[in-house]
């Protein structure tokens, strides 16, 4: 994508009517490329021998439904289809629109026509149209009356009558890369006519937000820009004002929290005698046995997990004696269980290795999963490459074929690493074993690739 600032115009379309939203529409319709060559992003469906750049470079434009995220230029895109091939856009939400409505519009698309002009009809949320409706644009397409392109954010394969697909090419739309993004964060800023008031990491963070969505981006900007800020905002700064905590819940009284903390603490540091008297201590004062156990369990998962996985079956166990014994008696196995997790091999790696990944997740937003790992049940998604290459695992040899399973472009993370205690020093084993033989396919696939470029040297 060309620089920002030289691609686009100092004003695009109609100088009136720019003028005149640029005072009241939102930002996002202010910043409505007026061109194809404006749109950011899309270039597998734009550039000059994408589909629809042939199409456009024919003049044939055939029906259409456009297949991806929100935010990423379906209707912006189907707009400006409409300006390039001079037919009459005309657009209709399928959560708003009845067979009524729909009549009314292949009636005035059926008089335009007779005029000779074509009518490019856009239908946001296609998907929500039942088979009826579906297959009321069929006779009208096939006649010429209407170009379709209809806009989901779902599945076509599932959503969508096989008769209608097969009219319209389905054609999918990638989320907004983080560079795309920035380009978007700049038009916006030649728009506003200031730079973001944001520090680098902070605008890196705001790109984050958006999730490839560029009507989000753009709605968080104009957030943004309304703030009255003395100084660029950090990176905290900005968190804290575009996103919402939920609210801290609190009970009447701090004994309750600060002896469980103390109950919780003191199984974590292996100090059975002090968990017991934390545990008696709550149940003297008349906390509810059943609150205990979920909090017992929740020990087990959180610093035992797997140094010993029998740590939350001797939990659940106790819940379960409690249930049916009930008080005293079931009392007693929730201290069972208490003593067992105090003296039992303590990890938290399963937890931290979660909450990296969770914070790997939030920060790599919607990437999709590499294709060669996707089930593909119908043609279309045959199409698309998905299940193409995937490697059977127990196929291979030791039944590991050290395939990639992130998603494609993103650095392979390393999450969980295992102590060196209980039952997971025998985890680490096996994962160490699992990591030299992933290394030694990567190196095996390397040597291929290279001898399969010499081969072709040698018989060139």
């Amino acid at each position: 994508m060309a620089d920002l600032f030289s691609d686009v115009p100092e004003t695009t379309g109609d100088s009136a009517s720019c003028d005149s939203a640029s005072t009241t529409a939102p930002l996002a319709e202010r910043l409505r490329p007026r061109r194809l060559s404006d749109v950011i992003g899309q270039k597998q469906l734009l550039s000059s021998q994408a589909p629809l750049g042939v199409m456009l470079a024919s003049g044939n434009l055939g029906s259409l439904i456009f297949w991806g995220p929100p935010g990423v230029g379906k209707t912006t895109i189907a707009r400006l289809l409409a300006g390039e091939t001079d037919m009459e856009f005309v657009q209709l939400s399928a959560i708003f629109t009845g067979v009524a409505e729909l009549k009314k519009v292949f009636e005035a698309a059926r008089m335009r026509r007779q005029n000779g002009r074509g009518t490019l009809l856009f239908v946001d949320e296609i998907h929500r149209f039942n088979k009826a409706q579906q297959d009321s644009f069929l006779p009208h397409m096939e006649d010429g009356t209407i170009v379709l392109v209809g806009a989901t954010t779902e599945n076509p394969s599932f959503e969508l009558n096989a008769a209608l697909l097969s009219r319209a090419q389905v054609l999918v739309l990638e989320r907004l890369s983080l560079a795309d993004l920035e380009l978007l964060a700049r038009r916006a800023e030649r728009e506003l006519g200031a730079p973001l008031p944001l520090e680098a990491q902070a605008r890196e963070a705001l790109l984050e937000m958006a999730d490839g969505d560029g009507r989000a981006l753009l709605n968080a900007i104009a957030q943004v820009f309304a703030w009255e800020l003395d100084g660029p905002l950090d990176a905290a700064g900005l968190s804290a004002r575009l996103s919402r905590r939920a609210a801290l819940y609190d009970k009447s009284g701090d004994a309750h929290y600060n002896l469980i903390s103390a109950l919780h603490k003191s199984v974590r540091g292996s100090d059975p005698d002090a968990a017991l008297y934390w545990l008696a201590r709550m149940l003297a004062g008349g906390e509810d046995p059943r609150y205990l156990a979920r909090r017992i369990t929740r020990m087990a998962v959180e610093d035992i997990a797997l140094a010993d996985p029998q740590a939350q079956t001797v939990c659940l166990n106790a819940w379960q004696t409690y249930e049916r014994l009930g008080s005293p008696e079931g009392e007693l196995a929730l201290a069972q269980a208490v003593t067992y997790l105090a003296l039992a091999p303590k990890s938290n790696a399963v937890h931290v290795a979660f909450r990296n990944a969770v914070a790997a997740a939030k920060k790599t937003g919607s990437k999709p999963p590499p294709r060669h790992i996707l089930n593909a049940p119908t043609e279309l998604m045959k199409k698309q490459g998905y299940g193409e290459g995937y490697a059977y695992d127990h196929d291979a040899d030791g039944a590991f074929s050290g395939q990639n399973y992130f998603p494609d472009g993103m650095k392979r993370g390393v999450f969980y690493r295992p102590v060196e205690r209980g039952f997971e020093r025998e985890l680490k084993k096996r994962l160490d074993y699992f990591a030299k033989l992933r290394a030694r396919r990567a190196q095996d696939s390397a040597r291929g690739r290279a001898d399969e470029r010499t081969q072709d040297r040698e018989q060139g």
